[in-house]
């Protein structure tokens, strides 16, 4: 058995819970100074002041200890919203889009999406296995312990699982938690230009069965958005991936309201992210469902747009999680300071609900919250030793990374 005691610390913080929290409960942060933790076997079995826990342990049982004095523990971050394989980049359309040329124009002339997917479906399966390994290793510094990934550049059915499989590759053979996101209709590829429809017939009847056959993703997601997919052809797609297993997620609202945040609510999606362009009456939707609002504020950063209305959402009582959205166009970025930095200073979210949102709320995103996104027993021990003594530097130190130690499950893997 694998024992890990982290001793000494300044302060514990963290949300509790194994469901997502909402409305003034995103406030509620635990915090115990001088605390302990114990776990076994990657598991959290104590957790609490040191006169609470250290009492608690057998002497004499052979516990690997850090002597945490000085730092904070925080939950591992859970990064619940990327795009983190794909080929090629697109610096020279991130500088056009800054200078006025609107996302969808860029679509139309070529670029965009179809960009990428062109870069990626010329990519071999080793490439993508080996720029993939480099990014996860790199959010693993950041604190990501948990992260989404999403297919998407492929538009095709060969390229789509391509990247599915890497995925599951990189799933097994990383110390991370790897949750894995069909998105073949991320944008309507050329072969299919002017006929979306038949391109969600073609995604349901011929790809969907080779993703069930080998297990490859547990969510399905659509980008439903004026000029790219309907509310009706997002609403076929999800409901047919439903049925063969998958949960469903949904880039909603993001340009342009279209009802991508109701139906959501409506279908029982995991998630509903982006919202930049969300109605007041979708936002009381979501309010009363279970569908996580998954905020991104780099990518209005990056795209100089509004964010999103956060505190409108955690006032209604939505389920408000944040995400990086790294990908190659919009947000090439996958830095947990700026997200916490963004929400807290710009979306004016308190610091402990910043915190909520990018532990236990972002786990309940990809369905992980029972398992994940807070330190106390029975959670696994996926923990980040701050080199500060108080989890309010996170933001004080604006836009500055002071995760010191990564711990997965039980393990110090940075």
């Amino acid at each position: 058995m694998n024992r890990l005691l982290i001793k000494n610390l300044a302060e514990i913080a963290t949300p509790l819970g194994k469901t997502a929290l909402r409305g003034k409960a995103m406030n509620d942060i635990k915090i115990y100074k001088n605390g302990a933790i114990y776990c076994e076997d990657g598991i959290i079995k104590l957790a609490g002041t040191a006169e609470e826990v250290l009492p608690q342990l057998s002497s004499g049982t052979a516990v690997k200890e850090i002597d945490a004095h000085g730092k904070c523990a925080v939950p591992g971050f859970v990064d619940p919203h990327t795009h983190f394989l794909f080929g090629g980049t697109r610096a020279d359309e991130f500088i056009a889009r800054l200078e006025g040329v609107p996302y969808m124009d860029l679509l139309k002339r070529g670029g965009g999406i179809v960009s990428t997917m062109r870069q990626t479906r010329v990519m071999s399966e080793e490439n993508m296995y080996s720029a993939g390994k480099k990014i996860l290793e790199n959010m693993l510094k950041q604190g990501f312990t948990t992260i989404e990934g999403k297919s998407g550049y492929g538009l095709d059915k060969n390229t789509e699982l391509k990247m599915l499989r890497t995925m599951k590759r990189l799933q097994k053979d990383l110390p991370i938690t790897l949750k894995t996101t069909f998105l073949g209709a991320h944008a309507v590829p050329p072969e299919f230009a002017g006929r979306s429809n038949e391109f969600i017939d073609f995604t349901i009847e011929q790809v969907f069965p080779e993703i069930q056959k080998e297990k490859l993703a547990e969510f399905c997601d659509v980008f439903c958005e004026k000029g790219v997919f309907s509310i009706a052809e997002s609403q076929k797609l999800l409901l047919a991936a439903k049925e063969t297993g998958m949960k469903a997620k949904i880039h909603a609202d993001e340009i342009v309201s279209t009802g991508g945040g109701g139906l959501a609510a409506d279908i029982g999606a995991v998630s509903a992210d982006h919202l930049l362009a969300v109605t007041d009456e979708d936002i009381k939707k979501l309010a009363g469902s279970n569908t996580a609002a998954v905020l991104l504020p780099m990518t209005a950063f990056c795209m100089r747009k509004q964010f999103a209305p956060a505190r409108q959402m955690i006032d209604t009582g939505c389920i408000v999680a944040l995400a990086s959205d790294f990908n190659p166009g919009s947000c090439y970025s996958y830095a947990a300071p700026l997200i916490l930095a963004l929400a807290v200073i710009n979306m004016h979210l308190t610091i402990n609900e910043a915190l909520t949102a990018i532990t236990l709320n972002a786990a309940a995103a990809v369905d992980e919250a029972d398992t994940s996104g807070s330190i106390e027993p029975g959670k696994k021990a996926d923990i980040l030793l701050l080199s500060k003594s108080d989890y309010r530097f996170l933001v004080y130190l604006t836009g500055i990374n002071i995760v010191e130690h990564v711990i997965k499950n039980g393990e110090i893997i940075f």
